[in-house]
């Protein structure tokens, strides 16, 4: 499925997402925050099919995974008063949309990684890296502060001194780096990287969704809360994920010592 400077691929319950501007690095335009959002909608519009997406990833055509934010483009670049705007009404709405998928998000980084395209990146649940990429704070090289959450993420990562090293120098940070440092999950050869997430991807989409779910925002909710109200967030989680099909076909398969075979639901 194609959509502005974005594409579509559905292979069961995996969506694959693909940032689709190769000429420019894949860097991020209206144009293509509008198709990302069609892309989001269609999959939307599946949750009541008998096939609906279990599994999200998300990468860039090409040899990037995005160069950030389009400065070339007619309405793109930071003019006065304006860069605001763009992030409140184009970016973060996208980025809001992604933190709360349903089901668990893989980003494939298969190049750059740079400034919003970052960002994208990291709201990944499972970052996984060819081995030449490498990730990029650019923004001081034109005068900006990190945006598109960066701030709220890296520290969390990677640690506050490494977070504002990164965005103070502007230094590229290579995958195998990433990796040692906790921000990625996985780093592979670059021609083995799309196989190794799409299987892994896959993986994911065959098991239980309700409870993956949970877990991704388990996890994107307990930094900002206290022991206490986790410990409250846990007990709904659980039963809400104990009330489902999955748990049930879990736990009959355990006791019959056989694979189980969840439904999603």
């Amino acid at each position: 499925m194609q959509f502005e400077r974005a594409s579509l691929e559905i292979d069961g319950a995996l969506a694959i997402l693909s940032m689709n501007h190769p000429q420019v690095l894949n860097a991020v335009s209206e144009e293509m925050l509008k198709g990302m959002t069609a892309a989001l909608d269609a999959l939307d519009a599946r949750a009541g099919s008998n096939q609906p997406i279990r599994c999200l990833m998300i990468t860039g055509t090409g040899r990037a995974f995005s160069a950030g934010a389009n400065l070339q483009e007619r309405g793109q670049a930071p003019l006065p008063g304006r860069a605001g705007h763009v992030l409140e009404t184009q970016y973060h709405p996208f980025l809001r949309r992604l933190r709360d998928l349903p089901y668990p998000l893989v980003a494939a980084v298969n190049g750059v990684a740079a400034g919003a395209g970052m960002s994208i990146a990291l709201m990944g649940d499972l970052v996984l890296c060819a081995r030449s990429a490498y990730f990029l704070q650019a923004f001081r090289r034109i005068g900006l502060v990190p945006d598109c959450g960066s701030t709220w993420l890296l520290p969390r990562l990677i640690g506050r001194a490494r977070a504002i090293e990164l965005s103070l120098l502007g230094e590229r940070l290579p995958a195998e780096t990433a990796l040692a440092w906790g921000l990625v999950n996985r780093v592979y050869d670059d021609d083995a990287l799309m196989g190794a997430a799409r299987k892994l991807a896959q993986e994911l989409a065959a098991g239980p969704t309700v409870a993956l779910g949970l877990i991704r925002r388990l996890y994107w909710e307990s930094s900002e809360n206290s022991h206490e109200e986790q410990l409250d967030l846990e007990v709904r989680s659980q039963r809400i994920a104990g009330a489902s099909a999955d748990s049930k076909e879990g736990v009959q398969a355990f006791l019959e010592k056989r694979p189980a075979k969840f439904a999603g639901v």
